[in-house]
């Protein structure tokens, strides 16, 4: 039988996952117990229209841009930057460059769907991506 673990070890567990990691535990909780994650901020701003009476439509996001925050890992660093030259289509000097000149914007108005792949394109790569 499993040994049972306390809140503070899986608290411990969690803090030595890697990013992919945690996102992909995230998933698997979600499909577990049929929830979604949603950032505090996010719960509170759900919340707000049921408290507040007048609701107003939260328009949402349709168009992306995917922004390369950094490489962390100098020894993935040719790895991100073969991902950027398949995604942008720029030469090897110009993906370099923005690959050491990051943050910087690999891809603009792009919608969700492509940014979460390219997204995890790059982080798989080994970079820092965020999407805005």
């Amino acid at each position: 039988m499993a040994e049972k673990l306390n809140k503070d070890q899986i608290v411990e567990a969690i803090s030595n996952l890697t990013v992919i990691e945690l996102a992909d535990l995230v998933k698997s909780v979600e499909e577990k117990f049929g929830v979604k994650a949603m950032p505090a901020m996010g719960m509170a701003m759900a919340a707000a229209p049921a408290a507040g009476g007048a609701a107003t439509a939260v328009e949402e996001q349709t168009e992306f841009t995917v922004v390369l925050k950094g490489c962390p890992d100098s020894t993935r660093k040719i790895s991100v930057i073969k991902v950027v030259r398949e995604i942008t289509g720029l030469g090897l000097a110009e993906s370099k460059a923005l690959v050491e000149g990051a943050p910087k914007n690999v891809k603009e108005n792009v919608d969700k769907k492509t940014s979460e792949e390219l997204k995890k394109k790059l982080e798989d790569a080994g970079a820092q991506v965020e999407l805005k």
